[in-house]
């Protein structure tokens, strides 16, 4: 029973799933801040979260990019109703729309996203270059690419997660950089918080690419 709750991190489902994305809207907020931190949305920045789970950052960027549009995708159906739920006047009124979807068939036209956000997610991306590919292709040229995750590596904080989360992969700055590199990302910097293990990366789609 414990276990089978836990596989709700990876894809919410159900009444267990409704609980998980709650508790992962509040029990996430501190590493999304910190990873925040590391960029500076402009106002007409049209922005791309993927895997938005509850909503919050969604909730964050709508502040942020007031003149924009802010756009989540999740492939748990009750992840994109929760997001709707939590955003919904910013949703009724079209500056915010929230569909259900994969990341390796990213159902989106290229260039049309100044910011892309991958906020503790890519430990579930089945097929992560190919994932790599397709933000490349919807980001705007010149646009960013920002990964956050709050485990790295190795270690027992790392095993005890992905050995109760089925499919779970944990990734370090380093693997992230030849990911990145190999999809066609530039101008790669990786920012650690050491006391937490907390990761950040971030990528620039090249001009004229």
């Amino acid at each position: 029973m414990f276990r089978n709750y836990f596989q709700n991190v990876r894809k919410p489902n159900g009444f267990g799933g409704r609980v998980m994305v709650s508790f992962m809207n509040r029990g996430h907020a501190a590493v999304s801040a910190w990873g925040f931190s590391h960029i500076s949305p402009r106002k007409t920045d049209d922005v791309l979260d993927i895997g938005c789970g509850g909503g919050a950052n969604l909730a964050v960027f709508l502040e942020k990019c007031s003149n924009g549009t802010v756009t989540g995708i999740d492939y748990s159906p009750v992840s994109v109703e929760m997001s709707k739920k939590l955003n919904r006047r910013a949703v009724s009124s079209g500056k915010c729309m929230v569909l259900e979807g994969d990341v390796s068939a990213l159902p989106f036209h290229e260039g049309m996203f100044d910011i892309v956000t991958a906020f503790e997610t890519i430990y579930f991306w089945p097929d992560i270059e190919n994932a790599f590919r397709q933000v490349l292709r919807v980001l705007k040229e010149g646009g960013i690419f920002l990964i956050c995750t709050e485990v790295e590596g190795r270690g027992q904080k790392t095993e005890k997660w992905t050995k109760l989360i089925d499919g779970m992969n944990v990734y370090n700055g380093d693997d992230l950089i030849c990911l990145l590199e190999s999809a066609g990302f530039c101008e790669i910097t990786v920012h650690r918080k050491q006391d937490r293990q907390w990761l950040c990366v971030l990528a620039k789609k090249p001009l004229n690419f």
